[in-house]
C-alpha cells in the first residue's frame, strides 16, 4: 500500500479576496468574462467593416474557443451582428440605442453635479460646466462656493466661444472637422472680446501642451479662470470644467490657487472617459 506524500508545510495560499486587496483599485474585483466581452465590443467599435473571428482572436491574443463562445453570446444578445456568410462580425446599433435612451447632456450633468459639489466644498470656490452649443458655449451646470465668497456664472447662460476659457478648451480639444464647424457656426455675442488668429492659435497650442488653461478672466477684473477639459474616449472635449477663482482679502485663509487647480484637475479626470483608453488629462 502506497502512503500518500505528506502535505507541504508553510503558509496556506492567500484567498482571492486577500490577493485582490493588494492590487491597485482598477484591478480589484476583476470579472474576466465581462472584460473579455467589453474588449470585443471596443475592438469592433474601431472597425467599420467588422472583423473575422480569426482576426479578433489575433488582435486580442486569446484562444479561438473562448472568443467563439463570447461572440456567440454577443450575437445572441444582439450587440454584435454576423454577416450573411457567417465569417465576419460587426457592432449592431444596440449600443447606440441604449446610449440614446436618456439624453446624453442630462446624463453628463447628473454625473458631474456631485463631483462639482465636492470640488466647491474643498476649494471654497464656485465652478461651472460648459458645453458647445450652436457656435458658442452653454453653461449647463453650476455650483456656488459654500463660503458665500465667489464669482459665479449662471446655469443656462451662453458665453463666447472665442473669448472664454471654456470656449478655448472646447476648441483646443476638438478634432479637425469639429473645429472648423464650430468656428463656422460661431456668432459673436454682445461684448465679445476680440482675438486675432495668431493669438487664438497660440492659446490653443498652450492648452494642448499643458492640458488646461489658467489666466486672468477677459471679462471680469480680479478673477482668474482655471479650466480643464472633460474628455471623451477619443480625447475630444465633451465639456469643460471651469473655476472662476477669486482670492479673498479678509482674514480667512482658504485653499491657494495651486490646491484649487489640482482639485479641479482631479474633478475633470473623474468625469472624463479616457481611463485606460489613451491620453488622460496631464
Amino acid at each position: 500500500m502506497t502512503t500518500p506524500p505528506p502535505k507541504a508545510r508553510g503558509r496556506s495560499p492567500k484567498t482571492k479576496e486577500q490577493d485582490e486587496s493588494t492590487l491597485p483599485p482598477e484591478d480589484r474585483y476583476r470579472a474576466p468574462a465581462l472584460d473579455k466581452g467589453l474588449d470585443i465590443l471596443e475592438l469592433l467599435a474601431t472597425q467599420p467593416h467588422g472583423l473575422t473571428r480569426a482576426e479578433i482572436v489575433k488582435e486580442m491574443d486569446r484562444s479561438a474557443s473562448e472568443i467563439y463562445r463570447m461572440l456567440e453570446r454577443l450575437v445572441a444578445r444582439q450587440y454584435v451582428m454576423r454577416n450573411p456568410s457567417g465569417d465576419r462580425y460587426a457592432l449592431s446599433l444596440k449600443l447606440f440605442a441604449l446610449a440614446n435612451m436618456h439624453p446624453p447632456l442630462s446624463r453628463l450633468i447628473n454625473q458631474a453635479l456631485p463631483v462639482m459639489d465636492e470640488f466647491a466644498r474643498k476649494a471654497e470656490q464656485s465652478c461651472h460646466m460648459g458645453v458647445y452649443d450652436r457656435g458658442n458655449v452653454l453653461i449647463s451646470a453650476q455650483i456656488n462656493s459654500p463660503s458665500g465668497w465667489s464669482f459665479a456664472v449662471q446655469r443656462g447662460a451662453r458665453v463666447g466661444l472665442l473669448d472664454t476659457a471654456s470656449g478655448h478648451l472646447l476648441l483646443a480639444y476638438a478634432d479637425e472637422g469639429s473645429y472648423r464647424r464650430m468656428l463656422a457656426e460661431h456668432t459673436p455675442l454682445d461684448g465679445e472680446v476680440p482675438i486675432t488668429e495668431a493669438e487664438l492659435q497660440a492659446t490653443l497650442a498652450s492648452i494642448r501642451k499643458r492640458g488646461y488653461l489658467e489666466r486672468d478672466s477677459a471679462q471680469t477684473l480680479g478673477v482668474v479662470d482655471i479650466s480643464f477639459p472633460i474628455l471623451g474616449p477619443d480625447n475630444t472635449a465633451l465639456a469643460t470644467l471651469t473655476c472662476p477663482y477669486i482670492r479673498r482679502i479678509d482674514r480667512h485663509v482658504g485653499p491657494q490657487m495651486e490646491e484649487v487647480r489640482e482639485s479641479l484637475r482631479h474633478a475633470a479626470r473623474a468625469l472624463s472617459l479616457t481611463q485606460g483608453m489613451g491620453r488622460d488629462i496631464p
